[in-house]
């Protein structure tokens, strides 16, 4: 027994002796790698599947991130809680209202000068098609419109499912409007108080490094949305100021559009400038349109080469190629909700992990956290019979 024993451990002695210390390195991390990715997949498809909740908690965060400083401003200057929650809040559904109500008007007014530029431009293109080296005539447009039109006559069925679609996706968003501002409200209200029950769920030992990492990521979304504000507002201002030189109509909407689309990094300030090229395009003509388009590109490329790598990078300590993955990596995920959220998330993850990863909470106590509230309809005795019993523990959880 002891030979074959031997021979034995001499074998497996020789096998691992066989096998790269590289290889059994890669083996020891595989399983718990595999285990940390299936783990990311059921988290993004929990997500996925409650979108209606998460998203509007996200855009609620983002929001008091913009909003917050307003409110701590005004209670530092000596303003009370309530009255500067209330100042903030109303503050910002006026500012919206009024962007909102801007644009509508200005629409509008100019409905009946579309429909008029819109039947223009359209016998024009007609006319071009008619007398271009394509040999493309009225008849065979109409031809291809009738063609359309059967074809929506006989799949009416998976149109109706498409309407229906969207219009249960309009309902969403309105369940998400509501919810973001619910949200946001009591975020300003007692976001502090939230917070401290978040850390409470934590283990006793870990509660100093997850406070530590979460203010961190907080003030790196705070940092994002602020400068993000900035860069949406020159990617309007410069659009608009091509527009209103050009001459063309609705110049206030097409600025709004683009500072409203530019939260999304990269492609937002060009999705809604192709809008202002396709007004060029029907107002003003083919050449007005392609100065459109190149003013369109360089607001762009001044997003990409110059704000983004230094107000954006600097706030959030994020490269640009960070930004472009994290962006292209949300739009596949999770569609556009995925390409606004990606850079705050990725950068809240950054400082969070940097900060534990450097160590700095290992010397700090665990925050205080607010104890269990009081139950008001026992009563007198029963707040002295728990103030003989001393405060109750926290609710600890085992590593």
């Amino acid at each position: 027994m002891p030979r074959r024993s031997d021979a034995a451990r001499e074998s497996a002695d020789t096998v691992a002796r066989a096998v790269p210390p590289a290889v059994r390195i890669a083996v020891a991390w595989a399983w718990p790698m595999i285990g940390v990715l299936i783990l990311a997949a059921l988290l993004v498809w929990l997500v996925i599947q409650l979108h209606v909740v998460v998203v509007p908690v996200l855009v609620a965060v983002l929001v008091t991130g913009l909003i917050h400083p307003a409110k701590a401003w005004l209670v530092r200057h000596g303003w009370p809680k309530g009255l500067a929650v209330a100042v903030t809040f109303v503050g910002l559904l006026v500012a919206v209202a009024a962007l909102v109500t801007l644009v509508v008007l200005t629409i509008r007014s100019g409905l009946d000068d579309i429909s008029r530029r819109t039947a223009q431009a359209y016998s024009d293109f007609l006319r071009y098609l008619s007398t271009s080296p394509f040999g493309v005539s009225e008849v065979d447009v109409r031809h291809a419109i009738e063609q359309g039109t059967r074809w929506l006559e006989q799949n009416s069925g998976t149109v109706l499912t498409g309407a229906l679609s969207g219009a249960s996706r309009l309902g969403d968003v309105g369940v998400g409007l509501v919810l973001t501002l619910f949200i946001t409200l009591f975020f300003l209200i007692d976001g502090a108080g939230i917070w401290r029950w978040c850390v409470r769920l934590a283990p006793v030992r870990a509660r100093a490094a997850v406070d530590g990492g979460g203010r961190a990521a907080w003030l790196s979304v705070g940092r994002y949305v602020r400068v993000q504000i900035v860069v949406a507002l020159i990617d309007a201002l410069g659009i608009g100021l091509v527009a209103l030189i050009l001459g063309l109509p609705f110049v206030v909407p097409i600025a709004v559009l683009v500072f409203l689309a530019a939260f999304i990094p990269f492609v937002g300030a060009i999705v809604t400038g192709g809008l202002a090229v396709l007004v060029a395009l029907v107002y003003a003509g083919p050449f007005p349109a392609v100065i459109m388009l190149a003013g369109v590109i360089g607001v762009n490329q001044l997003e990409s080469h110059v704000l983004q790598p230094l107000l954006m990078g600097t706030a959030v300590r994020l490269h640009p190629v960070a930004v472009v993955l994290s962006v292209a990596s949300g739009s596949l995920v999770a569609g556009i909700a995925g390409a606004v959220f990606a850079v705050p998330l990725a950068a809240a993850v950054n400082s969070g992990v940097k900060y534990v990863a450097g160590g700095a909470w290992k010397d700090e106590p665990p925050p205080p956290t607010s104890p269990v509230p009081e139950d008001p309809e026992q009563g007198g005795r029963a707040r002295r019979r728990r103030r003989r019993a001393g405060r109750p523990e926290d609710v600890t959880t085992v590593a």
